[in-house]
């Protein structure tokens, strides 16, 4: 059941799809951040029945024996599992699933289910994040229909969300440190279980998230984050690579992005990477905006904040993040390995996106259920344009604890039609994100994309 909650009831009975820029939070509803709300706008407390527990700071320090470079060891290795949701009795639990959820459980009932496991509010930010967010509260704004922002830097931009845009762009924004290298890659799994790893090498630098940003800064440079791509196998795809800069005001600018391809040895702009083109080397398993569960402009759907609700989403997935998983263990026929997953109960924000008309886009509409404590997106439905569920992205999600960060380890998206999915984040055979790099503008240029296409 989704119900409306406490501080944004009377803003939802609105039915806003944000189309303007709406009326900053009040210092009385801002100042209830780090107080009956955690610092970047969750419920603190718990649920009613227990099953979700109050909200006490998250994974505050690394396990014993953790090196920063290591896989992340679990921080709850005692944890059993409570019990099992399967083809068998998911209807019993379907108020806290989404529908893609038991469309999973109808498409694969012989082998998909999701363990249970008691809930870990483990997500956490450094309390710059906390003490920027509660600055933002009360002067981030939207800019003409949602397509940027003003006045929000570092920290969550709408911790008291008034309409769905906002809430999307607190996704887009969440912390994921200053800049990461990602070195991993991607699997599109047939029906039979059969897959090819393409492997990438990734730089990200958030320009939102440095320590000197100011929200006129990223308003007269007008780049929100870069980001760099590289294949580096199989050997007919190596070198090719992808430059991306991502724009804070859409409209007075709108994404750039750049690939270089190594039969031709240049670099092209690519105006097209966006919305619906088909993902890097997906098999057309997923769309550009699919990656990080949803990224780019938001101008193609009007968009309604719908409530909250309680459901069962992959969490603390440290099993299917290990280095002792290899991509067999992981990539199974019809969906990963559901013995290395973790499903706990979580209070999540639900969005959707409905295309607006006279715009094209392959998803007629789109639902979100967002984190309520870190602003991930966990689960998205994507419906095509006759109305039917077309495709659930699924986010496994950890707690990178050096950063602190909550992210996804792995992404999954499962497509209903081809019974196919496609895995990004295959990490456990590679060395771990490095949440220390500091890469320079200069790297992000089209420039030093042509170098690094010709290494």
């Amino acid at each position: 059941m989704i119900r409306k909650v406490g501080i944004i009831a009377a803003a939802l009975s609105l039915a806003l799809s944000g189309a303007s820029a709406m009326a900053k939070v009040s210092e009385a509803d801002a100042n209830k951040l780090g107080n009956e709300l955690t610092p970047l706008g969750a419920e603190k407390a718990g649920n009613a029945d227990g099953s979700i527990p109050a909200w006490t700071g998250g994974i505050t320090s690394a396990p014993a024996g953790y090196t920063v470079g290591d896989h992340h060891p679990d921080p709850y290795p005692e944890d059993k599992v409570l019990f099992e949701i399967t083809a068998q009795n998911y209807k019993e639990y379907a108020d806290f699933l989404s529908e893609g959820q038991k469309k999973l459980f109808e498409a694969y009932p012989e082998t998909f289910r999701m363990p249970v496991y008691p809930t870990r509010r483990s997500a956490s930010n450094p309390q710059a994040i906390y003490d920027a967010t509660k600055v933002n509260a009360t002067r981030a704004e939207l800019l003409d229909d949602g397509n940027g922002i003003k006045g929000a830097v570092l920290g969550i931009p709408f911790p008291v969300p008034q309409n769905g845009l906002e809430a999307i762009w607190n996704h887009i924004l969440r912390y994921r440190g200053a800049a990461v290298q990602r070195n991993g890659g991607q699997a599109a799994v047939t029906t039979g279980g059969d897959y090819n790893v393409i492997g990438f090498d990734e730089q990200l630098l958030i320009k939102y998230a440095e320590e000197d940003a100011t929200p006129e800064k990223l308003t007269e440079d007008n780049i929100l984050f870069m980001f760099k791509q590289k294949v580096t196998k199989p050997a007919r795809l190596a070198g090719t690579a992808l430059l991306v800069h991502e724009t804070v005001d859409q409209v007075k600018e709108p994404r750039k992005a750049w690939t270089y391809n190594t039969g031709q040895r240049r670099v092209r702009l690519a105006p097209n990477i966006a919305y619906d083109t088909p993902g890097t080397a997906a098999d057309g398993l997923r769309t550009t905006d699919d990656f990080d569960m949803f990224n780019g402009s938001p101008n193609r759907y009007d968009w309604n904040l719908v409530g909250k609700k309680e459901m069962y989403v992959a969490y603390n997935n440290y099993a299917l993040h290990s280095d002792s998983a290899s991509y067999e263990d992981i990539l199974k026929p019809n969906h990963v390995n559901p013995d290395l997953t973790r499903w706990e109960k979580h209070r999540v924000w639900v969005v959707e996106a409905t295309l607006k008309e006279g715009f094209r886009h392959i998803y007629q509409k789109r639902v979100f259920f967002i984190d309520e404590d870190s602003w991930q997106i966990q689960v998205a439905d994507m419906y095509d344009n006759r109305g039917e569920l077309y495709r659930v992205g699924v986010a496994y999600g950890v707690n990178y604890y050096e950063v602190p960060t909550q992210w996804s380890t792995l992404d999954a998206y499962y497509d209903l039609n081809s019974r196919r999915y496609l895995a990004i984040g295959l990490d456990n055979e590679e060395q771990m994100y490095d949440f220390t790099v500091r890469p320079r503008d200069v790297e992000f240029t089209p420039q030093a994309l042509r170098r690094e296409g010709m290494r």
